[in-house]
């Protein structure tokens, strides 16, 4: 299979910062620099004309932040932040971020952060289903964001909220009961077989009386939920 190569930029108003991730990517096999920018204002003019898979994001710019130009971009590509500052880590997730990396970066952090992109432009490339049954929207964070069926592995009661466990990324927290939840899960691919616990029936590798694994994490199973579960896999 052919290795996947990413097209990426870096956005820094900082020349020394810009030139310590280009000779990261630089480094990297399967990435390909096809531009730096220096403001917002900058990339979503240069973005018009250069298209790119990833963008290496500072934050905080002169006039517009990382977060600003996010706000104005019609079609994002995928972001990692790069910034000095911890205090945006939670709000960077509402974008959707790959990945947040803390400066001065580290070449293992930023291989793996890498690695995660691929694997998303992976799970694209071979067709993430977009019917209108295949995904939800859910409320994290105070704001709307959507949930790939796919990628959602198994979700967890976490008291007044729901806890989702996806494929790739952290998991999202989202304020709702159990019970609401499963309502908005089609009930051929989603099963409850515990009070705390609801699974991707795609996604069980294997089960016993006590509990079943997926992903070698293995889940609790109601004494009372077994008959359920074996009917659900079988049918």
């Amino acid at each position: 299979m052919e290795e996947l190569q990413l097209k990426c930029a870096v956005v820094d108003d900082s020349r020394l910062q810009r030139l310590a991730i280009v000779k990261l990517i630089d480094e990297h096999p399967s990435l390909e620099l096809v531009a730096e920018w220096n403001n917002a204002i900058e990339t979503k003019n240069g973005l018009l004309d250069t298209p790119v898979d990833l963008l290496f994001l500072d934050i905080e710019m002169p006039i517009l932040t990382g977060f600003d130009l996010l706000d104005d971009l019609e079609n994002k590509p995928h972001i990692i932040f790069v910034t000095g500052k911890t205090k945006y880590a939670f709000k960077a997730f509402d974008y959707d971020a790959v990945d947040y990396l803390r400066k001065p970066l580290k070449k293992d952090r930023f291989n793996a952060a890498v690695e995660k992109a691929m694997s998303m432009m992976r799970l694209n490339a071979e067709g993430v289903p977009v019917e209108d049954d295949d995904y939800i929207f859910v409320k994290s964070n105070l704001k709307k964001r959507k949930v790939y069926l796919k990628q959602l592995k198994y979700v967890e009661a976490l008291g007044d909220y729901v806890k989702l466990i996806m494929e790739d990324g952290d998991p999202i927290v989202v304020l709702a009961t159990m019970k609401s939840f499963e309502a908005e899960l089609p009930s051929d691919r989603f099963l409850r077989i515990h009070k705390s616990y609801i699974i991707n029936l795609d996604k069980v590798e294997r089960y016993n009386s006590r509990n079943i694994e997926i992903a070698d994490e293995k889940i609790p199973l109601s004494r009372h939920k077994k008959h359920s579960l074996i009917e659900a896999l079988n049918g």
